[in-house]
């Protein structure tokens, strides 16, 4: 008998309500544990299945639906669940399914509507040791999360990595001012569950991985994105790259490490008067350049009863050429 508003619920169809991991997904595998094969997962507490033959009472059924409510909640998603009452029939909860199906679909793409998000200050910041370097200024920073759920919980709630590159310089030369103009063309990379955000437009962009999130990187690096210099024509060349890698595949990672580049490749066309010689006078004349990393953590003020966020960040590699 298939579940249906005017018939009795059957405890193997209550079951998969709470707790199937195959689609149509339960409750249990959306906002519990979940799987990085599904993408879904949240960390929230499981609720229980009940004994073959066993009723299904309006307290079990209200359990189901807090969950759901909850994780709607989180998501921003419309469901049309609400509570019941000893006696109530099976109609109230005819679109069971459907809103189950929507909150997993909100789930696996990374919860992108949720607003229980608070953004921290930068935990972690990397400079360059001096001002003059040659050809590149490499940075990397490491996110450390407590074990492989964790993390991936963390960008299902809707978690995310800020990354911001920017250059600073005692005394600002043309070339320092499009090295900043490059870090303001970058402004807040969000790297989140299946893409990253740029909430800048400046600069041309030369390389778009922006498509690439939590869930499409591997223990390599992969470009999220490059931008070359367009706002000073004598440095026309210069660019910073922005690249991102885990330390296991996702659902067994357990750190992120995002790398940026600034290169350095514009020919150095400015002279001294009466540089006779045609000597470049600003080849070194390249700025401390700055990474810095925060995080977009889930709360628990819409629905969650636990949220979870990275432990730790770090530099890694602080170095030029």
């Amino acid at each position: 008998m298939a579940y249906s508003a005017g018939d009795t619920i059957l405890d193997d169809e209550y079951n998969a309500f709470a707790n199937s991991s195959s689609s149509p997904f339960g409750y249990n595998h959306i906002a519990g544990t979940g799987s990085a094969s599904d993408k879904l997962g949240l960390g929230q507490s499981d609720i229980t299945t009940v004994s073959a033959g066993a009723a299904i009472t309006a307290s079990q059924w209200n359990t189901l639906f807090t969950g759901i409510i909850n994780i709607a909640n989180h998501t921003n998603v419309s469901t049309s669940v609400g509570s019941v009452s000893a006696g109530s029939t099976i109609e109230i909860v005819s679109a069971l399914t459907t809103d189950l199906a929507s909150i997993a679909t909100a789930v696996a793409a990374g919860s992108p509507a949720a607003s229980a998000l608070t953004t921290t200050s930068a935990q972690t910041t990397v400079t360059t040791s001096s001002e003059g370097w040659d050809n590149t200024a490499t940075q990397e920073i490491s996110i450390t999360w407590s074990n492989a759920n964790e993390m991936r919980w963390f960008f299902n709630a809707g978690g995310k990595i800020r990354f911001t590159a920017t250059a600073t310089a005692s005394s600002v030369s043309a070339k320092d001012t499009a090295f900043v103009a490059l870090g303001q063309g970058f402004a807040n990379l969000d790297i989140g569950s299946l893409a990253t955000t740029r909430s800048a437009t400046g600069q041309s962009l030369t390389t778009n991985g922006l498509s690439n999130g939590f869930y499409d990187l591997s223990t390599g690096y992969t470009t999220i994105i490059k931008l070359t210099q367009n706002s000073y024509a004598a440095y026309d060349a210069n660019t910073i790259e922005v690249s991102a890698k885990l330390n296991a595949s996702p659902g067994s990672s357990t750190v992120m490490t995002i790398k940026m580049v600034a290169f350095d490749d514009a020919a150095d066309t400015q002279y001294t008067s009466g540089n006779v010689a045609g000597a470049a006078t600003d080849v070194k004349n390249t700025p401390k350049m700055v990474s810095a990393v925060a995080f977009i953590n889930p709360t628990t003020n819409e629905g969650l009863s636990t949220a979870y966020t990275p432990s730790s960040s770090a530099q890694v590699s602080n170095s030029t050429t």
